[in-house]
């Protein structure tokens, strides 16, 4: 549909809208990123920001939107006269898809001109369409690390930097960077994470009538949505508006020294790592005043941009499961405010607590938990909901809106241990299982790869592979359209010797091998071949010729890099590993490896196998936090079925293939060798012919049977000990795993 859907008919979503609207009025704050479950309207409000934004005006033909009043003095483009025309024309929105690659998003050298004229021409990517607009960025998590370092680095710099293909360019890049992320599809880690100045969790109502409210207005924006959009026309302009009105005393706001105290105050007893915490929440909080109408920073500004920048920032271990402390929070606004109150006393001569605030309750009731400040009544006074209930404070936005319903910042996960093994099953078939025995601290382990070349589908750390970046190994013709960057040796190379094939008698239009010359309609560089170097051919009678490079001449690099794969862990989970605390010591190991995991950025998968049968407990996932939860979750008790873990991993694996043929999975294997219930495991393992396993043997004591062994021989796997798992040095020799002739060995 061509009309946008309106930003102001949005449903609730107040803490998402607020968020928006301040990086609208300052882009300095860093982007937004919106953490949401499907079907929240994330991407709908984010398209709909784009229309409130104002107009702005650039250097007519230029590629990178100059500002005619102040011009980049470095634009690719430029430099511009005085008297260059302009024009005016709307704010860009520039969507970023999950597939781009590094030269679609920061630019790359224009092969074309770069072969035909011999010149260094920069073809701009998105940064450069983005500059002055939105770039949205939807399903963030799902970028590649080296993509997102590249947007970030651009947004908070506010220019791009290009050094490639013999490329130095640098552009003005200001934009507003807005990111959308489903958590069921995994967490990014948290060092990106940090970088976005601010990160608002989203949810769908809880409300009935609110509910009905968001279909009625999706229902009718479908059925006309132009006449839908005329009904929130007023209420639109009156958001652009007030946006400009911010933007322009933006530069006049005044954050007062107590204010930036305070800040820092919050940001310590909040436990932040780094500056940037204080920074972003300085910038949010002059933006806040601005987009209030006030010429001064205060409290209430500093607690409602504390609640928006500061909750992502407290999380230290990359594997805690996401969601924010609010009380936290709380607790350290609470004492921000008490230090201020101390210092004004001693600011005063007196000491803290002799003279009562004359504003307390003298009756010594329990202070007023609601801040200052309320909806002012103008368009987006959605503010942020301290109520934490459907029905609380916050703002309504403008006419036409309902009371915000979603519930607030941080609302604790769903559930998600797994308890499908804790009670044992009346008939018997599932016996007790002992009480979940916590893991131990997490350790450095070797690094498990798998030894063949890949075909490079996910870009990740952990196993060699074709890819789109790594080290140039060589050239291939490619099939169809290049796929990644040019190899211009190769490329040229490809074009003389077809010339060299192709050598006839020159006519009147055309050069040697009857290719146009230079000057006959196709751009051509001269190659010096004759014994001067003056680029004239002896076996042409010493004629000066040209060839063209045609498409069929191009060559597209060979990289080798690494790539992500499918970490799939097959744990026992029976009676046995309670034994001398091996429980405690698998748990350990397998945490390791899903830390390396994540680290790597594979997917990652969990069967357990207990009792009469085995157990999915998590589905291949990005999610590593989940795997951790599982993990803590997992308990033991009952026979050994081998043969069934083994059956669940290869139907697990067909699985995958079937989803995703490019990912490569790697299959753990954590047991002691034992089966005392089911068929013989070693007959199962023709069915994970071909797939890369390392056996980790869990037995232990000093009569040791070898079962693990025999199993890893039949899998084509080697076995290595669970006390063999962690790196013994501080050189972590990779253990290479591969599904051929040997299944594990270790690297020299």
């Amino acid at each position: 549909m061509t009309t946008p859907y309106p930003f102001s008919a949005v449903v609730g979503l107040d803490d998402l809208r607020l968020a928006l609207l301040l990086t609208s009025v300052s882009p300095a704050v860093g982007g937004v990123l919106v953490r949401g479950e499907k079907g929240t309207a994330k991407s709908t409000v984010v398209r709909a920001l784009a229309s409130l934004l104002p107009p702005v005006t650039v250097v007519r033909g230029c590629r990178f939107a100059c500002d005619p009043a102040a011009p980049d003095p470095e634009c690719p483009d430029g430099p511009h006269a005085a008297d260059t025309p302009a024009v005016h024309r709307p704010a860009t929105l520039v969507e970023l898809p999950v597939g781009a690659t590094e030269d679609r998003v920061v630019g790359t050298l224009d092969i074309q001109r770069a072969l035909a004229e011999g010149v260094k021409a920069y073809e701009p990517g998105l940064l450069a369409a983005a500059h002055r607009g939105v770039l949205y960025v939807d399903e963030v998590n799902l970028l590649p690390d080296h993509l997102v370092d590249l947007l970030l680095d651009a947004a908070a710099m506010g220019r791009a930097h290009v050094e490639r293909d013999g490329v130095s360019v640098k552009h003005a890049a200001r934009f507003l960077l807005v990111g959308t992320m489903n958590p069921e599809e995994g967490e990014p880690r948290p060092q990106l994470v940090d970088r976005f100045g601010l990160v608002v969790t989203v949810a769908a109502p809880r409300d009935a009538t609110m509910r009905a409210e968001v279909v009625r207005r999706r229902l009718a924006y479908e059925a006309d949505p132009d006449a839908f959009a005329a009904r929130f026309a007023a209420d639109e302009r009156e958001y652009a508006a007030r946006i400009a009105a911010a933007r322009a005393i933006l530069p006049t706001v005044v954050l007062p020294d107590a204010e930036l105290d305070r800040i820092a105050r919050v940001c310590l007893a909040y436990g932040v790592d780094g500056m940037r915490a204080d920074i972003v929440v300085a910038r949010c909080a002059v933006a806040l005043a601005a987009w209030h109408g006030r010429d001064r920073v205060t409290a209430t500004d500093v607690a409602d941009a504390s609640r928006l920048a500061l909750p992502h920032r407290r999380r230290t271990d990359p594997l805690d499961p996401p969601g924010t402390d609010e009380e936290k929070l709380e607790q350290a606004l609470a004492e921000a405010e008490r230090q201020a109150q101390e210092d004004a006393a001693r600011a005063a001569g007196n000491e803290p607590g002799d003279d009562p605030d004359p504003d307390d309750d003298p009756d010594g009731d329990e202070p007023d938990d609601n801040p200052p400040g309320g909806p002012d009544g103008g368009p987006g006074d959605a503010g942020l909901d301290r109520s934490n209930g459907p029905d609380g404070p916050g703002g309504g936005g403008p006419a036409g809106s309902p009371p915000p319903g979603n519930p607030p910042l941080g609302a604790s996960p769903q559930d998600s241990a797994d308890t499908g093994n804790a009670d044992p099953q009346p008939d018997g078939r599932q016996p007790a299982a002992a009480p979940a025995v916590p893991a131990g601290s997490a350790f450095r382990p070797r690094t498990l790869r798998i030894s063949a070349r890949g075909e490079g589908g996910h870009t990740g750390k952990r196993s060699p592979a074709y890819a789109r970046r790594g080290r140039v190994v060589g050239a291939r013709k490619p099939a169809g359209k290049l796929a990644g960057a040019p190899h211009l040796p190769a490329t040229l190379r490809a074009a003389l010797h077809r010339a060299a094939f192709q050598i006839s008698t020159p006519d009147s239009a055309t050069g040697i091998s009857g290719l146009p010359r230079a000057g006959a309609g196709t751009q051509a560089v001269n190659v010096p071949t004759g014994p001067a170097g003056d680029g004239s051919d002896p076996a042409a009678g010493g004629r000066r010729w040209g060839t063209g490079v045609e498409p069929r001449d191009l060559r597209e690099a060979i990289h080798v890099g690494r790539e992500a794969n499918l970490v799939l862990f097959v744990v026992d989970a029976s009676g046995s590993m309670a034994a001398r605390k091996r429980m405690t010591l698998v748990k350990t190991a397998v945490l390791s490896l899903l830390r390396d995991a994540y680290q790597r950025r594979d997917r990652i998968g969990m069967i357990t196998f207990r009792g009469s049968d085995a157990d999915v407990v998590l589905p291949p996932t990005s999610s590593h936090e989940v795997g951790v939860m599982r993990l803590a979750a997992l308990r033991t008790g009952g026979r050994t079925p081998l043969a069934a873990g083994l059956r669940a991993a290869a139907r697990t694996v067909a699985t995958e293939r079937r989803r995703d043929p490019r990912r490569r999975p790697l299959l753990v294997l954590v047991t002691d060798g034992r089966a005392t219930s089911g068929p013989d495991p070693l007959l199962l393992a023709p069915a994970l012919t071909g797939v890369a396993t390392v056996v980790v043997d869990c037995e232990s004591g000093p009569i040791k049977l070898g079962l693990a062994g025999k199993l890893a021989a039949a899998l084509r796997a080697d076995v290595m000990p669970l006390e063999q798992l962690e790196a013994a040095t501080t050189r972590n020799r990779p253990a290479v795993a591969s599904g051929g002739d040997r299944a594990y060995r270790r690297a020299a």
